[in-house]
């Protein structure tokens, strides 16, 4: 049983990073990631953020990242989320706060990786990156 589970998990993770960088890279729309969001259990939703969170940190996402974030998310600059991202540094307890804020931290999140990870596919990785996830196939590559 915890075979499956495991691999039930990995397979999640790896949907969860397929769906947060096709939105990053504008491969699918952040209305579309979030009705995917919305229809997970409460605790995928938990694991998703937390998820998303790291990719975030890794991102080396900047406070500036987070204010245009914000201003892409469409979460208003006041919520919760937003004053978490926008915090020099970051707070990352998105997967704590109360299910009622999830879709905005999602939203809010997924808004911010997708700047800072364009910055770095432009910068720091631009013809060099061997990153798989930041060459994924547009749908016209698709088999």
């Amino acid at each position: 049983m915890t075979e499956t589970s495991t691999a039930d998990d990995r397979s999640f993770r790896r949907e969860t990073e397929q769906v947060v960088n096709e939105i990053a890279q504008e491969l699918r729309t952040l209305d579309d990631g979030t009705s995917w969001f919305t229809g997970l259990s409460p605790a995928r939703r938990q694991d998703v953020l937390q998820e998303l969170a790291g990719y975030a940190m890794q991102a080396h996402i900047t406070a500036a990242d987070g204010r245009a974030g914000v201003a892409r998310s469409g979460v208003k600059p006041t919520a919760n989320p937003s004053v978490m991202i926008c915090m020099d540094p970051p707070r990352y307890g998105f997967a704590r706060l109360p299910a009622d804020e999830h879709v905005k931290a999602f939203r809010v999140l997924v808004s911010v990786f997708a700047i800072a990870d364009t910055r770095r596919r432009e910068t720091y990785c631009k013809g060099t990156c061997g990153h798989s996830w930041h060459h994924l196939p547009t749908p016209a590559e698709e088999p």
